[in-house]
Formats: structure tokens, C-alpha cells, sequence
């Protein structure tokens, strides 16, 4: 959500350095973009509303030369999509970007109108960057002027500022929200809030912590604390490479990401079997209950684990959106675990929940994408998913990851507690050899996601159905869809439907029903059967050891996929459910990679 980059440097344009890393931000989502650079000692601003090529276009004409410079990718959140709304903003002698909510910005304006400032815009932002200059005004020292000023901020930020009377030099500091200081030897150094963003420059880079403040130049970076002591820090490097970035011949790089599905989850089922570090070390079978928090796709994942951790290791298990559970009793107790779940590693509400949850005394344990992030560093146990970068703001593989590290806790918990046996437990892990070839034979199934894709790309309201630990994998199947093709989707317990929503049914309304427990199999079709009476055009997406009887009475399609364990089974089912929703997306002439008013990463509550 939101994205910033800075370059200072002799071994670029900042102009072009800048929009190269606002270009690799474009996947966090966003609706306008601007640049700040020093030209022949003063900062001139370039702004446009929409794509960063409209931005392109705006500077396409224009002899822009740098050495230091900022730029933005907006999510609005104060104020409406503009140019004028759009980032940088310059107050007086500063110009910064932001990521993050200024939440006390009201009663910050306010003292700024009684001082005599006025505003051009309708953001926090520009709230932000008029006190900082108002404070700058009487304390000349910059750092000191970035500390008093941030302390007076409520709620979360990462700044990227620069000063008119310094050339060259950006200073940054952050608070909730994620930024990283780029490295390199060669005469350069950049800020950043994604380290994609510099990967085409350096894959080095520093992690700034919450009340730290940097000084950057293009042959020095000085991190100081709050009370201005230089601080020594660690010099990361990314392990993802920039071609990690493109499409690779894929159209969209959501049907590339489905597609390392089975390379990633193969690969994080044969590091369980081979690296003891890996989840084994992980003992978490004495716990009596479990919280497992999240937002979207990830707390649809803990839908997954909860069935899993109370049906094959007895723990009961509640699993709650992070933006209600913290701001709940959240009846913690000493022999409580939380687990958090999120791909960013930075989500706003489950970076609170995780702190709550902490101050509460309860063990933590994050399941995270991004190696180094705020929630991998401060859970007191971290499991990472090694899934790689994922561009399209729709998770795929980042949810089938969390999936598969969640099945492996449960797993070995089971194994731990003697509630899964040893053969079975050797069972699972030889049907897990062979993961990949399940993954690809059911993504090679495009014909058939097709054939459903073009009966219901039409339709604007549609229902998915499952019970049991199906009804968990169709809440992410309606969500992808919905999130994609912009369809009205709703996910439902098949035994719900009586209690309301069949009233919803009517002529061709699709319902797309999941059935793959064979113990619930013939109560899911009865609940199939109820739609198909009252008109709805049913698709069946089931296993090939239970789609023997003639579908013909109840299902208008029936897709099957290959059976295998409890434990592998979703992932398999989940894959199929990505590509229906990609291909009616496709149909439907919708922007796949980059849906309206969604954002990747949300670093805001």
C-alpha cells in the first residue's frame, strides 16, 4: 500500500533511478505518482492522477536532470485520487513522501491555520510536511527537527524528506510502516519501502527500525537513534534477484505465480523432510488453545489450520480477522499460542494484533513471507514460506504457502502428541513427493477452467458452498474471484443456505459446491440438489475417487481433481479455484494483476 523510493547519487539520472523504482512499487497498488527532484538548487515536483506512464508521459518532454530525488505511489486514503492529493509535498523548505496515516493530523492543522499556513490539499500529508517545516523554522538541526516533529505525530509513517538547503541528501525515518535504506559502492544510495524497488541498483540494504532516523548522501548513510547516537547496523542482502520481477512469458503475473505453485510447495514439503530447523524445532504441542490472526487470504489459510490442528491434534483453536481481534478481549491465557499469518510480514492490523498479543504474555509464532520483515523479527517464533516475490496484488502462491507451512504444524504436532500415528504421518509425507506433479496436472486443466469461466463470466452474483474443511477453501475461492473479475461472490457452510440466503437463489445463478470429504459428500450434494431446484446452474468441483455416480440430476459441470490426504488436499483444490477466477477475470476484460482499490501491502489500518 503505498510506495516510496529515493535515490541520491553520481551514477544516475535521479529522475529516471526514481521512476525505475516507482515502476517495481506498481504492484503494492496505488492511483497516482510523483517525483521530487533537486534541479540547479531548487525542488521542482512532477505529480499526475493514474499509472505511473502518465507520469512517463508528463516527463517525457521535460530535460530533467538530478543527482537526488523522491518519488511516490499513492493508495489514497485522505482525500481523493489527484494530482494535487498526490505525493510529494512541499511546505516551505521541505518536500516529503509518506506511507502511513498521520492519525492526530486534524488538531496538527488546525495549530498550523492559527500559525498563518495554508494547504493545497486534502491529505495527512501535507499536514505532516507543514509541521515539519514550522518546526524547522526555529530548530535548525535536522535531525533534532525530524525527532521534535515525529514525536507530536500519532499513528504509523515512513517519511522520505528533503530539505531545499540541503542538495543532495535525504533523510527518512518510519514508524509502522516499512523502509529500507539501499546500499551500493558506487557513488550512490537509495531509500526504499519494498527492497524491490532497488533491486536493479543493489540487492544490499539496511532495515530502519521504529525511532531511528537516517541521513542519506551518495557515498554515506548514518543511522541515529532518538537521542541522536549513531547506531551501527547489519548490511542485508536481498536473496531475490530482479528477474524474480518480470512475467517470463506469462501474461499476467498471477497465472505465473499459480504456476510456481507446485515448484514452491514441493520445495517447502522436502525442506520439512530434510532440514530439522525447518518446523521440526518448532514444539508447540503443549499449548491447550490456539489463536491463530490474520487478514484476508492469510486468515482464510487459518480456517485451513484450525481444522486441521482440532481434528488431527485435539487443541481447540480460534481464528479472528486481526483488525477486530485487537480491539477485543482477547482472553489470553499463560498456555495460549498466537500465530500470525501474514505474506508482507508488515500488515498493519496483525503487526497489533502480534504486539498485543506479546504484552498479554502469550508465546507468538509468525508464519511469513518476507525474510527480515517487522512481524518476522518481533514474533518470538518465525516459520518463513520461501515463496518468493508475489506481484499480483491477488495472493496465490502466498496463501497456498501459508497452507502448506500450517498442514506441516499440524502435522508434526500430531506426530508429537501421538494423536496422528507413525504410518500414517510416513503415509503423508510419501503422498507429499508428489505434490508438483498433482499441482501441474491440475493447473493443465485450462480447458476446463475455460468452460467454467464462460458459463458465469456474465453473471454478477454467484455462491460457493462446501462443508467441513471445504467450506474453508471455498471462503479463499469466492474471495479471488470477487477480488479479480469484481463479481459479487459469497461463500456459505452448504447447510446455511436453508437459514436464508437460498432465498438469493434464482434462474441461473451459479453455485459452485466443493465436495471433497467423502464423509460429508452426500450431505453437500443434498444441499447441491436444494439450489438446482429453485433454478441455479451448479458446478461440481470434487475428487476422482468419489465422482462416480452420474452427475446429470445435480451438478451442470462437474470438475474433478486428483485425491490425496486432508493435509494436501485444499492446496490442490484451491489451485483450481485460482484459475477459475483468473479466466473469468480475463473474460470480463479485467486489470488481473492490479484490481481497482486494492493494495498489496496494508501498512494502514
Amino acid at each position: 500500500m503505498c510506495g516510496i523510493i529515493g535515490y541520491t547519487g553520481s551514477s544516475h539520472n535521479a529522475k529516471d533511478a526514481v521512476i525505475e523504482g516507482l515502476k517495481r512499487l506498481e504492484y503494492r497498488g496505488y492511483d497516482s505518482a510523483g517525483i521530487a527532484v533537486f534541479e540547479k538548487g531548487k525542488i521542482n515536483l512532477y505529480k499526475s492522477k493514474g499509472k505511473i506512464s502518465n507520469l512517463e508521459n508528463l516527463l517525457k518532454d521535460k530535460n530533467v536532470s538530478s543527482n537526488c530525488g523522491i518519488g511516490h505511489t499513492r493508495w489514497a486514503t485522505h482525500g481523493e485520487p489527484s494530482e494535487t492529493n498526490a505525493h510529494p509535498h512541499t511546505v516551505g523548505k521541505v518536500t516529503l513522501v509518506h506511507n502511513g496515516i498521520i492519525e492526530n493530523y486534524n488538531e496538527l492543522k488546525e495549530k498550523l491555520l492559527e500559525e498563518g499556513v495554508s494547504f493545497k490539499s486534502q491529505t495527512d500529508t501535507e499536514v505532516a510536511c507543514a509541521y515539519i517545516d514550522f518546526v524547522y523554522q526555529n530548530e535548525k538541526d535536522k535531525l533534532k527537527c525530524l525527532i521534535k516533529s515525529t514525536d507530536e505525530f500519532r499513528g504509523s509513517y515512513a517519511f522520505g524528506i528533503i530539505f531545499e538547503d540541503e542538495p543532495d541528501v535525504i533523510y527518512a525515518t518510519r514508524k509502522d510502516s516499512p523502509l529500507i535504506i539501499g546500499i551500493t559502492e558506487n557513488n550512490e544510495n537509495f531509500i526504499a519501502s519494498d527492497v524491490s524497488a532497488i533491486l536493479n541498483f543493489t540487492n544490499k540494504y539496511i532495515l530502519l527500525e521504529y525511532g531511528e532516523y537516517a541521513r542519506v548522501s551518495k557515498d554515506k548513510v548514518e543511522i541515529f537513534n532518538h537521542e541522536l547516537r549513531k547506531t551501527t547496523k547489519e548490511i542485508n542482502i536481498a536473496d531475490w534477484s530482479s528477474s524474480e520481477y518480470e512475467k517470463d512469458g506469462y501474461e499476467h503475473f498471477m497465472l505465473k505465480e499459480i504456476n510456481e505453485q507446485p515448484k514452491i510447495i514441493a520445495n517447502i514439503f522436502k525442506k520439512y523432510s530434510t532440514d530439522p530447523s525447518y518446523i521440526k524445532n518448532v514444539d508447540i504441542s503443549s499449548y491447550s488453545n490456539i489463536h491463530i490472526v490474520a487478514c484476508g487470504s492469510a486468515m482464510h489459510a487459518g480456517l485451513i489450520g484450525k481444522y486441521l490442528f482440532e481434528n488431527y491434534d485435539n487443541i481447540p483453536v480460534t481464528v479472528e480477522v486481526a483488525s477486530e481481534y485487537r480491539y477485543k478481549n482477547q482472553l489470553i491465557t499463560p498456555n495460549t499460542l498466537v500465530i500470525v499469518v501474514s505474506q508482507s510480514g508488515e500488515t498493519a492490523d496483525t503487526l497489533a494484533a502480534l504486539r498485543i498479543a506479546k504484552e498479554k504474555g502469550a508465546k507468538t509464532l509468525a508464519i511469513v513471507n518476507a525474510i527480515g520483515s517487522t512481524i518476522a523479527r518481533e514474533a518470538d517464533i518465525c516459520i518463513y514460506t520461501y515463496a518468493g516475490p508475489e506481484i499480483a496484488v491477488a495472493t496465490t502462491k502466498g496463501y497456498t504457502s501459508q497452507v502448506a507451512v500450517l498442514s506441516l504444524l499440524a502435522l508434526e504436532i500430531g506426530l508429537k502428541k501421538k494423536t496422528i500415528s507413525k504410518e500414517m504421518y510416513e503415509k503423508i509425507i510419501e503422498e507429499s513427493n508428489s505434490i508438483e506433479s498433482l499441482l501441474t496436472d491440475t493447473i493443465n486443466k485450462h480447458d476446463e477452467y475455460l468452460n467454467i469461466a464462460k458459463k458465469i463470466h456474465e453473471k454478477e452474483d454467484l455462491f460457493f458452498i462446501g462443508r467441513g474443511i471445504d467450506s474453508a477453501v471455498c471462503m479463499e475461492g469466492s474471495l479471488k474471484l470477487k477480488e479479480i473479475s469484481y463479481m459479487h461472490s459469497e461463500s456459505y457452510a452448504a447447510g446455511e443456505l436453508k437459514h436464508g440466503t437460498i432465498s438469493l437463489i434464482e434462474n441461473d445463478t451459479p453455485v459452485i459446491a466443493v465436495a471433497t470429504d467423502i464423509n460429508l459428500y452426500e450431505k453437500t450434494i443434498s444441499n447441491i440438489k436444494e439450489t438446482k431446484a429453485r433454478g441455479a446452474f451448479s458446478i461440481l468441483i470434487t475428487t476422482d475417487n468419489i465422482s462416480k455416480e452420474s452427475t446429470v440430476d445435480f451438478a451442470d459441470i462437474a470438475l474433478t481433481v486428483a485425491k490425496t490426504n486432508t493435509f494436501i488436499q485444499q492446496i490442490i483444490v484451491v489451485t483450481a479455484l485460482q484459475l477459475i477466477a483468473y479466466e473469468t477475470s480475463k473474460l470480463r476484460g479485467c486489470d488481473i494483476d492490479k484490481p481497482k482499490n486494492l493494495a498489496k501491502s496494508v501498512t494502514v489500518e
